[in-house]
């Protein structure tokens, strides 16, 4: 869990503690006192509001995280306000810390309700709210009240007036190292930590009557205890130790406190504050000679990071240390203590200021981003659909193409396959007729040993000459008359060694049925 840094304002002394919870129990880290100029707790709300805005940015953007490490400015020379509380954090880890201001009168005002009481808080609030305006006159926000409880019949409500000094110096300590705020969880009172501080730690009697004097430098509190249960906070006393001269003006002043508040007898008195000297005490048992007087102690705290004069003098921050402790008792359920944090406290640590029409917008952004993301991977899985659909088709083509280029080479194969047929059935059908025409020719030879061919010769596709000698006309006229298709074109005598001889030139047409057969 992260420390708390209780800031403690009175005047012109400002008192703080950093504590820390361990699985120990708690531990005091440091603790420091310094002087504050008047003009810082007399801050106005505008003024805050311009401290809370004044954020020194570095370049176009606002960084959270990553101001952590930026040089810290030097602190043994700025005796300003925020230089000193700065000066009082060194070594620390500033954006790691929370902040909690506290703050007493006259900024705190309290106002007892004895009317009926409702079991929602929220309501009782606004109904004190109520009574203190018709009563008093005087308007409170609900942001700047919450309540207690003083005994069974009475509830104190606790209200803000003014402005809270201390949230002006701790946005001055973030601006101071580069930050946009420091963390302020609540806001917390003096009177109120301090009583619950002393009554957790001391057992007392049910009818005792306890008084706790806090003595600071300007300003004395006087808080009364009935057994262990507050009774009375009476006003703040303008005496401290720089303007005591004599310790009877407390007890004149603590007699009256004790006839407001009804209170009979002092069984004991615990001091705390500036001043626990010995004289005090001795002042206190001549005046009360039947209380029991004694310094404030803090049994049970780790104060091993202090130094042994700081330690000695723990009382001196009895304020910011009760406050830390209560704080802590809240968050582990085992108290429930009086708390404020203004409007503009908590609109400032926003990380996003948005106004009603931002957060009416929400959600909307919210259902516009559901429904662009819901499309987005919608689209994104039917893309990797289309995507594998895409590389198996690129496969399938692959292997198409692997197929083709096997089957070109046996489609040409098939198609010189089918010319050298045709080319073989067309020679097969020449071959036969010219095989029918010689054997033809062959037999006529044979039969007329007077007829012989000298040359043959094809004069187209379908036509065939032939030329040759014979010895008789009428076996040219007969050779003629063989085809249907013949024509003798010349017929010449020309003897042949005595005899008659005769050349011929004729021709006829190559069909299968142009041969007469005899």
């Amino acid at each position: 869990m992260k420390p708390v840094v209780c800031l403690y304002y009175e005047g012109t002394d400002a008192k703080l503690a950093v504590v820390a919870r361990t699985k120990d129990g708690i531990q005091i880290q440091r603790v420091a006192a310094f002087t504050v100029s008047r003009s810082q707790g007399a801050s106005s709300k505008p003024e805050l509001y311009s401290e809370l805005n004044a954020v020194d940015i570095k370049g176009d953007e606002i960084s959270f995280d990553n101001l952590e490490t930026a040089a810290e400015p030097e602190i043994s020379q700025d005796t300003s306000d925020v230089g000193q509380f700065h000066a009082s954090l060194h070594d620390l880890k500033i954006n790691g810390m929370n902040y909690i201001p506290i703050v007493t009168e006259p900024i705190v005002n309290y106002h007892s309700y004895e009317g009926p009481r409702d079991q929602n808080k929220k309501k009782l609030i606004q109904t004190i709210i109520k009574d203190l305006q018709s009563t008093k006159g005087i308007t409170v926000d609900e942001d700047s009240m919450d309540i207690t409880e003083l005994n069974e019949k009475t509830t104190l409500g606790v209200f803000l007036e003014g402005d809270i000094p201390g949230v002006g110096l701790v946005n001055q300590l973030a601006n101071y190292n580069n930050k946009r705020y420091l963390k302020i969880p609540t806001i917390k009172t003096a009177e109120l930590p301090l009583a619950y501080y002393v009554s957790k730690n001391t057992k007392f009697f049910p009818e005792d009557f306890t008084l706790i004097v806090h003595i600071g430098k300007e300003y004395s509190k006087l808080i009364f205890l009935e057994g262990q249960r507050l009774r009375h906070i009476g006003s703040t006393l303008d005496i401290g130790t720089k303007n005591l001269h004599t310790y009877d003006v407390y007890f004149s002043k603590i007699l009256l406190e004790m006839e407001n508040g009804g209170i009979p007898k002092l069984d004991n008195i615990i001091i705390c504050g500036e001043d626990r000297s010995e004289n005090l005490i001795l002042s206190f048992y001549g005046t009360f000679p039947e209380a029991n007087v004694s310094e404030l102690k803090f049994p049970g705290l780790d104060t091993t990071w202090l130094k042994e004069d700081e330690v000695k003098d723990l009382a001196l921050f009895a304020v910011p240390i009760s406050a830390a402790t209560e704080y802590f008792d809240e968050l582990d359920k085992l108290y429930v203590g009086v708390n404020f944090l203004p409007r503009y406290v908590q609109e400032h640590q926003k990380v996003f200021d948005f106004g009603w029409h931002g957060y009416a917008l929400l959600p909307v952004l919210f259902a516009a981003t559901f429904y662009f993301t819901f499309s987005i991977l919608s689209n994104v899985k039917h893309i990797n659909e289309l995507n594998y659909e895409i590389d198996r088709l690129m496969q399938r083509q692959t292997q198409n193409q692997e197929l083709v280029q096997e089957i070109t080479p046996l489609e040409q194969r098939i198609n010189s396959f089918d010319a050298t047929q045709k080319i073989l059935d067309s020679a097969a059908v020449g071959s036969g007729v010219w095989n029918r025409t010689i054997s033809k020719i062959s037999d006529f030879a044979e039969r007329r040993r007077n007829f012989w061919i000298s040359k043959l010769e094809t004069v187209n596709k379908t036509e065939v000459k032939l030329d040759g000698y014979s010895l008789s006309r009428s076996v040219l006229t007969e050779f003629a008359e063989l085809y249907k298709t013949s024509l003798l074109k010349k017929i010449n005598y020309e003897p042949l060694r005595e005899k008659s001889a005769f050349s011929y030139s004729l021709s006829f047409k190559l069909k299968d049925d142009s041969l007469k057969t005899k």
